[in-house]
């Protein structure tokens, strides 16, 4: 008897990847794209939606969600923390080019022709990046930050704080309370 296959990649066909680690019950679409997958570890109920692409030294931690159409550039190092997301079309870049003239522009070149500035990009737990943010190397967006549709984020994003615009600024504190109290309730019904 035939298995039908659905929209997200089976236990077999994740270990056929060859990711660097793999949590339980993640739900990867069989549409997102992964270059360097030894370099990527997914934690538990990690979901990976449609047309993303990740790529390099990734760390998903646990319950984290990519909606489609993201990508995630490791070279750097990129981690989303527990409970962290991005939303639809995010793109999150550990390595920026120069674009002054110090260097050329182009992958196909090689290394001797190019210049970037390379750094990680840590998005700690309970982390929202709104759709269609770019988010830059040598950026941390610290524990319970959301930031908003369309924001180009850079630095260090403070904790339990909405940021918007480009760049993306400070706009007002967040109340934690109740994610924290939804979090202790959600971990102590998975014992």
């Amino acid at each position: 008897m035939t298995t039908a296959k659905t929209s997200f990649l089976g236990c077999e066909e994740l270990e056929e990847i060859g990711f660097k680690q793999i949590g339980k019950n993640p739900r990867v679409s069989r549409n997102a794209c992964f270059y360097s997958p030894e370099k990527i570890a997914l934690g538990d109920g990690v979901r990976i939606d449609d047309f993303c692409i990740l790529s390099g030294n990734i760390t998903l931690g646990n319950y984290v969600h990519i909606a489609p159409s993201c990508n995630v550039y490791g070279q750097g190092g990129v981690v989303l923390e527990d409970f962290s997301g991005l939303s639809s079309k995010v793109s999150v870049y550990s390595a920026n080019d120069y674009f002054l003239g110090e260097a050329m522009i182009s992958t196909t070149l090689g290394e001797e022709y190019m210049k970037q500035e390379i750094g990680p990009v840590i998005i700690r737990k309970h982390v929202i990046i709104g759709s269609g943010c770019v988010v830059l190397p040598f950026v941390e967006v610290e524990t319970g930050a959301v930031v908003g549709a369309l924001s180009l984020v850079k630095g260090i994003i403070k904790e339990w704080s909405v940021y918007a615009g480009i760049p993306a600024k400070f706009i007002k504190k967040r109340d934690s309370d109740n994610i924290l109290r939804l979090e202790k309730e959600f971990l102590e019904s998975r014992i």
